[in-house]
């Protein structure tokens, strides 16, 4: 999780909301991400789907069952979605997002019988370094509007 809060803070260094993936294999990372949403205009530049797509072209498949991702914010739907078609194994997450959460906090992709996998999902893994992050860049950007709307 420690990598995947290095991510994260690239993220922030550019604007971005600090969300930050790594997918490991075998111990070892083979894909990386941060929120690039903003910098290139794709709302598809997740962090989570960044380092899906790294760790497939490493394995040269998308059938990543034997890795775990690490994020530092619970997955909204559309990265739940790929966790799902990548068939990844498990997944860790720093802190959950009770708003748009879609491994447990306001929906559950995780487990839904009727899907053709599931995976595992542990919360609370360097939580408040996770959550921390968050809080920071959002008061950043709070102050920020603030400060326009003197001027």
């Amino acid at each position: 999780m420690n990598q995947a809060l290095k991510e994260a803070k690239k993220a922030f260094l550019l604007g971005e909301v600090p969300v930050g993936a790594v997918v490991v294999y075998k111990g070892t990372i083979i894909g990386r991400g941060y929120n690039k949403k903003i910098s290139t205009n794709d709302p598809t530049m997740h962090a989570e789907i960044l380092a899906i797509k790294e760790a497939s072209r490493y394995l040269r498949t998308w059938h990543l069952e034997e890795c775990s991702l690490y994020t530092t914010l619970e997955p909204c739907s559309m990265c739940g979605g790929a966790l799902l078609n990548s068939r990844i194994g498990k997944v860790y997450i720093g802190t959950r997002d009770p708003r748009m959460g879609s491994l447990g906090s306001s929906i559950n992709l995780s487990n839904i019988k009727s899907f053709n996998h599931s995976f595992k999902v542990e919360f609370g893994i360097l939580e408040r370094e996770s959550r921390d992050l968050l809080g920071n860049f959002f008061k950043v950007i709070r102050q920020r509007k603030k400060l326009s709307k003197k001027d």
